[in-house]
């Protein structure tokens, strides 16, 4: 078992077992990304779009110092309605530890997910580089997660506050693939572009899966696996309108600036910001990308396990 140890749900190792299609979902999304109760309906309604495609759903928290891939009804409940932290990979000893709970980030997701035997997840937007990093630091675990576990990521990019170019290049001096779906145009969260091109492009579920198992097929050399991020782009008559996204965007640089807010409370700040600026358009196209990400990792997984 690793360390600490994690507790898999009854219908996730079966269908691990069985070679069923299996999609990792982080809770994060649910605990912190969205306001009550309408968090609570989100994730039932991504698990329901992975049942529906016939994909066992595997979300993924720490609940009273285990993580677990896969919860029951009760668990999803706690997740949404209690107060928790966010939990990347170094908190899991400490909520072991300490038998506390907490939702896992793409970072902590993708490592459980791996040491599951979980090959595909769906997020919202990764973590990347932030603006200012060259003095601050401040990178997402994200990135480095996603270097040594062997998991595709299937999201829509990274979100426009963060420093999208320098993102792409730790990406690649990570040797972590990134491939568009559907596109070449690296998607940036709310729009479906970002003005950064990609080499790859990859224009159906099949494609994803022969990657994958291209990877599982490459000789071990001692060093982790990277994995695999899937840029999707939210549909066009989904995405948020450009000029307001730019607008509102100046507006909450503006106010950060101006509220001195600095280090890892910038971000925070102004994703909260912008919710409250957009009149909630953002949290609209927040939910469309998340449920349009859930529909192209149930196909990339259900391909993968007719493949294998």
């Amino acid at each position: 078992m690793p360390n600490p140890p994690f507790l898999l749900s009854d219908e996730v190792a079966d269908a691990l077992e069985a070679g069923r299609p299996v999609v990792a979902l982080e809770s994060t999304i649910i605990s912190h990304g969205l306001p009550r109760p309408r968090n609570l309906e989100a994730a039932g309604e991504f698990e329901a779009i992975l049942r529906d495609a016939g994909v066992v759903p595997a979300t993924v928290a720490v609940l009273d110092g285990v993580p677990r891939v896969g919860l029951d009804g009760t668990g999803v409940e706690r997740i949404a309605n209690e107060d928790m932290a966010k939990a990347s990979i170094r908190d899991l000893p400490v909520l072991a530890a300490r038998g506390a709970s907490a939702a896992t980030t793409v970072a902590a997701t993708t490592h459980l997910a791996a040491l599951a035997g979980v090959r595909v997840f769906a997020t919202g937007g990764l973590g990347g580089v932030h603006r200012g990093a060259s003095a601050t630091f401040d990178e997402s675990a994200d990135l480095v997660a996603l270097a040594e576990h062997p998991v595709a990521v299937v999201s829509a990019g990274v979100k426009s506050v963060l420093d999208i170019g320098a993102t792409l290049e730790r990406l690649e001096t990570l040797s972590v693939p990134v491939v568009g779906y559907g596109t070449t145009a690296f998607p940036s969260f709310w729009l479906p572009t970002s003005g950064f091109d990609l080499d790859w492009r990859v224009d159906g579920p099949e494609e994803v899966a022969a990657i994958l198992r291209a990877q599982d097929a490459a000789p071990e050399d001692g060093r982790p696996r990277p994995g695999l991020v899937v840029a999707n782009p939210v549909p066009e008559a989904e995405g948020w309108d450009r000029a307001e996204h730019d607008r509102v965007l100046a507006e909450a640089f503006a106010a950060a600036e101006a509220a001195n807010v600095r280090g890892k409370a910038v971000t925070p700040f102004l994703l909260s910001f912008i919710v409250t600026a957009s009149g909630g358009t953002s949290l609209e196209v927040n939910l469309a990308l998340a449920r349009n990400n859930v529909r192209v990792a149930a196909a990339i997984a259900t391909a993968y396990a007719a493949a294998r």
